[in-house]
């Protein structure tokens, strides 16, 4: 029964159900529940440190229950996906309803498609990371899938990186450099991968040509299906689940610097270049996400197998809380700015 406890992920998605079947004040539910009820019970509930043994691990990899908890976020992103579309365009809602909506329906898009699909975007099988792919199309940051896996995982920690927040930038900052950045540096990759295949442009393996048609193709038939409001709705959703995700990239490794050697090359990632939360509340709705440290050691191990390592650097709240502090700079620079290692901190 403990490995049911995954499930609590879902506690988003049924959350931003309440929000489209009450209304009301009630469409800002979600974003209650994600920015208030959860970083309370972080607050109320301890941190669990424990790694597994190496019989519990076996179990935990080979049991497909794990992957068809994943599975099951797919239906459910855009079944809530659609029925908000429905509601925001057939009832006579008022303004503030449609931007609850939208908020409420921005964070399952960013908790449980976004990060999900980033989840089975480093999986071995094709089928997953077609899935992943999927629940990224509705955030139309499909170009992830490139950057992160081919990009990130490679500059994590480094200047080089547009997904690595600098030292005393606010998360406000980051929002835009990650983002722009993120998308041109995909280009660059996919350019760098059809060069390297001897194929052109209009190759049918130029994948960010093909996620370009497929997001436009997205939009086209909100706005033919939902009219103009249905795809305004759509885009903001779309722009506050993937200004979640760059929140989480801006906690995860803010400040964090690997050092240069004296061949002039990066040393290698570590558990000390990313920052870890072992609050259970975050841990089990972001799907171990914030054992980050153990993802970069090793990006094809399933979410639930990660490990914490005590070298790694520890944020002294869990990913959500920490989120809503990043949203008040003042405050995470007094918090954080001091435990970011000295030596990381460029002059």
């Amino acid at each position: 029964m403990k490995d049911l406890k995954y499930l609590a992920a879902l506690t988003i998605p049924i959350s931003a159900f309440i929000s489209i079947y009450f209304k009301g004040y009630w469409s800002f539910f979600t974003l209650i529940y994600a920015f208030g009820i959860i970083p309370l019970l972080e607050l109320l509930l301890p941190q669990n440190m424990t790694n597994y043994s190496e019989s519990e691990l076996k179990k935990k990899k080979e049991n497909p229950l794990f992957d068809w908890m994943l599975y099951l976020n797919l239906p459910i992103v855009f079944c809530l996906l659609v029925w908000a579309l429905i509601e925001v365009t057939l009832s006579s809602l008022e303004i503030y309803e449609i931007v609850g909506l939208m908020f409420s329906v921005g964070i399952v898009l960013g908790v449980n498609g976004i990060n999900v699909g980033h989840e089975l975007g480093h999986r071995h099988k094709s089928s997953e990371r077609f899935f992943g792919k999927l629940l990224l199309l509705p955030s139309l940051y499909m170009h992830f899938y490139i950057e992160h896996n081919f990009g990130h995982h490679l500059n994590a920690a480094t200047k080089e990186d547009p997904a690595t927040a600098r030292y005393n930038q606010s998360v406000y900052s980051f929002w835009v450099t990650s983002v722009f950045r993120q998308y041109f540096n995909a280009w660059k990759i996919q350019n760098k991968l059809l060069k390297n295949n001897k194929q052109g442009f209009l190759s049918y393996k130029n994948d960010m040509l093909w996620y370009a048609i497929f997001q436009i193709a997205y939009l086209i038939v909100v706005l033919l299906v939902f009219g103009s409001i249905g795809l305004l709705f759509a885009f903001g959703a779309a722009i506050i689940g993937f200004l979640l995700l760059e929140t989480v990239n801006y906690i995860e490794h803010y400040g964090l610097l690997r050092l240069k050697t004296k061949s002039g090359r990066y040393e290698r990632v570590s558990e000390i270049h990313s920052w870890n939360s072992n609050h259970v509340v975050g841990r089990i709705v972001l799907y171990e996400l914030t054992r980050h440290s153990d993802h970069h050691y090793k990006s094809s191990k399933k979410y639930q197998l990660l490990e914490c390592y005590k070298e790694s650097p520890e944020l002294p709240f869990g990913y959500p809380t920490s989120m809503v502090i990043a949203f008040l700079p003042p405050l995470w620079f007094s918090i954080m700015n001091k435990r970011v290692p000295k030596e990381m901190i460029l002059k």
